[in-house]
């Protein structure tokens, strides 16, 4: 009989143990796994901080694409009936293409014959676009070729490029420093990141303004005309020949050295003689006769005080 048990004891025993394992693992408690430790705020701050501020490209943050952009600007010397007349109207041409005088002045210029003639210098800016236009309208002032003529053109592209991309990355790091300083809880970390959050901002403000800069430059030429009087320009002219070369240069040089000469001599006459016979009348005279009254008073005291000559004995 007992052997007969051992046999269904054992089955028995084998299905229990079948059974209640998968109940085991189920109670079986699981273990997590191991998270990150979070970074401090201030350390994050400072990360994206320090990349913007030092150029670098923020991760997701895209880069601005090249634009042509080119500053073209103009000079001109031209000689004209009336420097002022064509001032005021380089300045009408400037109002009527939308642009505007950046500086003007006038004065007067003293040849070496004594003349005084005008002269003249204004800066206008106009639409880049309108740039040759406005040259061509200046030049009409005048029926001589330019003095001298000047057009620059300078190819900012990769400098703006390179000032939009800053501010792409200035303009992210700002939005992340603005949320970490919105999430951090320690006075210390608010504080570090506030400080790096003004650093960034300034430095968005100077390039905001390099960049309005560049693109004002591009956008409006600016052009700058001196304007001289044709009497500045006419040549020497001595019994209806025109010296050239060095012999007008000796020439003129006699000329002005005579003028130096002649003006001296007419100061002298003028002035110094003048001045020198009323110092005489008020001084030289009085002195004079100061002197003498000395010498004559010196001179009696001699005689009084020499001894009288015996008179000579008869033989």
């Amino acid at each position: 009989m007992i052997r007969r048990l051992i046999p269904v004891m054992l089955i028995a025993s084998l299905l229990w143990l079948s059974a209640c394992a998968p109940q085991a693992k189920s109670v079986a408690p699981e273990i997590a796994p191991a998270q990150p430790r979070e970074a401090p705020a201030a350390a994050d701050a400072g990360g994206v901080a320090s990349k913007a501020l030092t150029g670098q490209a923020i991760p997701g943050v895209p880069q601005a694409q090249p634009d042509r952009l080119v500053i073209k600007n103009g000079s001109l010397s031209l000689v004209v009936d009336d420097p002022v007349k064509s001032m005021d109207n380089i300045t009408s041409l400037a109002d009527e293409m939308g642009g505007f005088v950046v500086s003007a002045n006038q004065s007067e210029t003293i040849l070496d014959s004594g003349a005084k003639v005008p002269t003249a210098n204004i800066t206008i800016r106009v639409p880049a676009e309108r740039f040759n236009e406005a040259l061509t309208r200046i030049k009409k002032e005048t029926k001589q070729l330019p003095l001298n003529e000047n057009i620059t053109s300078q190819d900012v592209t990769s400098e703006y490029t390179d000032l939009q991309s800053r501010l792409k990355n200035l303009e992210a790091a700002e939005a992340q420093l603005t949320e970490i300083m919105g999430s951090a809880t320690k006075t210390e970390d608010v504080l570090s990141v506030y400080n790096q959050l003004v650093q960034v901002r300034e430095q968005i403000e100077v390039i905001k303004g390099q960049i309005k800069y560049y693109e004002q430059s591009a956008a409006m030429s600016a052009i700058s005309v001196n304007l001289v009087a044709n009497e500045a320009v006419q040549p020497l002219t001595i019994g209806g020949w025109q010296p050239v070369g060095t012999a007008k240069d000796a020439i003129q040089a006699l000329i002005n050295a005579m003028k130096v000469v002649g003006n001296l001599v007419i100061w002298v006459i003028l002035f110094v003689l003048p001045v020198l016979l009323v110092l005489f009348i008020i001084f030289g005279l009085p002195l004079r006769w100061l002197w003498r009254t000395w010498r004559r008073g010196r001179a009696k005291s001699k005689q009084q005080n020499v001894p009288p000559v015996p008179p000579a004995q008869e033989a």
